[in-house]
């Protein structure tokens, strides 16, 4: 493997650990409903668990409500179970085919909770960034040990693999703001 080669894969590799991140904030609940929120609810579909995603449509329908359309007649009340069983602190209730699941008003208290996790998961993405780029510069190293590359090519290397982590926890320090202060947003 090359010192391109090396490179290309630990940005790829950081750029995975970015929509990580991404897709773990989306899941954290800010004052506003967010349908993804909803990605984290399994629900049995003839003996298999499934995303909700995956046996319903989902939508906002007002500012504060979530609405589930369950695309089989007899999934409604196998949904509503498994969306009030999640972790979630939500109850749904049905209206005909749709099922409603109403975002109740978050406190103060809870508003910081939340900044809280959001800030652990953005510790955690930078902590895998980092381990990235020590393990590219770990395969620089052995490249110019077994002579395959100059020891200039391993400062270059290195210096190119430091911009890339300082990009990515820049973004990572981006997007953690920006959940934040839609969190703390009332």
């Amino acid at each position: 493997m090359s010192i391109a080669e090396t490179q290309e894969n630990a940005e790829h590799k950081m750029l995975q650990s970015l929509e990580a991140l991404k897709s773990q904030l989306a899941r954290v609940r800010t004052g506003r409903p967010n349908p993804a929120l909803l990605d984290v609810v399994h629900v049995d579909y003839h003996g298999s668990m499934l995303p909700l995603s995956q046996v319903a449509s989902l939508s906002l329908l007002d500012a504060r409500t979530i609405g589930v359309a369950p695309w089989e007649k007899g999934m409604g009340a196998k949904i509503e179970k498994a969306i009030r069983e999640s972790d979630l602190g939500l109850n749904p209730s049905s209206q005909g085919d749709l099922i409603r699941v109403p975002m109740p008003s978050m406190t103060e208290e809870r508003r910081k909770e939340l900044t809280k996790v959001v800030k652990n998961e953005g510790e955690t993405a930078k902590i895998a960034v980092r381990n990235l780029r020590r393990d590219a510069n770990e395969a620089v190293k052995r490249l110019v040990k077994d002579k395959e590359a100059s020891e200039d090519d391993e400062r270059r290397a290195q210096d190119d693999v430091q911009k890339l982590t300082d990009r990515m926890i820049l973004e990572i320090d981006r997007l953690v703001a920006s959940k934040e202060q839609d969190i703390l947003a009332v």
